[in-house]
């Protein structure tokens, strides 16, 4: 059981390492075709793009990293 604990420490740790590396990119998650709406005392912003960009990487990451 602490094996995991720490396993999931070091992923969180590591996707949080990824997530302010990301956010220091220009453009990153305001891509054409992400889902930007905005009114009076709402705001919505849905990344459909970005999500598909993010997926396609990580797969083929995943399929290299499994392949090996």
């Amino acid at each position: 059981m602490a094996k995991w604990l720490i396993l999931a420490g070091m992923v969180i740790m590591v996707a949080g390492v990824v997530l302010f590396l990301v956010s220091r990119i220009p453009g990153a998650g305001r891509l054409p075709g992400d889902i930007f709406i905005q009114k009076d005392n709402f705001s919505f912003y849905f990344p459909v793009v970005t999500c598909i960009i993010v997926s396609i990487i990580l797969s083929i990451l995943i399929n290299f990293w499994l392949k090996k």
